[in-house]
């Protein structure tokens, strides 16, 4: 699933799963918070054995801007906090 595509959905990524619970947990966290996200299957599409070897057993990971803030249990709050900072 990817969201809407605007400026925040383009700086946070959601790397998930199927069958994954913290990642609905993740994508529920994420919603009630308001945040807007792009979400990658880390299991699916060309460049999934890299994204295996580098997230497989921490999903759900979500990254703004490209650095990661956090993996298993989100903590949008953080999300919220890196969002406001702006872009690095």
């Amino acid at each position: 699933m990817t969201t809407q595509p605007d400026d925040d959905a383009s700086r946070v990524v959601l790397h998930v799963r199927s069958g994954c619970h913290l990642c609905d947990d993740a994508r529920a966290a994420l919603a009630a918070a308001g945040v807007r996200w792009t979400e990658v299957d880390v299991d699916t599409g060309p460049a999934s054995a890299d994204l295996v070897a580098r997230y497989g057993d921490l999903v759900p990971v979500v990254s703004v801007d490209g650095v990661q803030q956090g993996f298993w249990r989100i903590d949008a709050d953080r999300v919220v906090r890196a969002l406001a900072a702006g872009p690095r």
